[in-house]
């Protein structure tokens, strides 16, 4: 169908003549309500972003001479942050000569992660920055 016969069918029809496909040979082109086009398309990305799952990353910061019952309630509340979906950043602070017995950290994050077992995955192997050692893991 030639252009001006394409025209006058998208004017007969009172609605919009639009190119879809410009590289093609000949281009393709549809006729349509482009108002209606523009918000079906709309309503359509509110949808997507609506059912998208959004995934934050909470952190927890750590001390490295946390006792066992603090522990335990920081424990829970990554198990909390883990169920909802999230990732959770675990970061073990070294204040003043403690950076002296990184080892003591290490193990500290050895055992959080045996506490939690086979539940969640390791996403990022420790690891030192600054005087911060962090680990980030997920639910399963």
């Amino acid at each position: 169908m030639s252009r001006e016969n394409a025209l006058r069918a998208a004017e007969d029809a009172g609605l919009d003549l639009v190119e879809i496909s410009s590289s093609a040979e000949p281009p393709v082109v549809k006729i349509i309500d482009w108002n209606k086009y523009q918000y079906q398309k709309m309503k359509e990305q509110q949808r997507n972003k609506k059912s998208a799952k959004t995934s934050e990353i909470k952190q927890m910061r750590l001390g490295l001479k946390i006792g066992q019952n603090d522990l335990e309630i920081k424990l829970r509340k990554i198990r909390e942050f883990l169920s909802r979906g999230d990732k959770v950043k675990i970061l073990v602070i070294f204040r003043g000569r403690e950076m002296a017995h990184q080892e003591v950290g290490r193990e500290l994050m050895n055992r959080i992660l045996e506490l939690f077992g086979d539940t969640v995955i390791v996403e990022q192997k420790p690891q030192m920055a600054g005087r911060n050692l962090s680990i980030v893991i997920r639910s399963k």
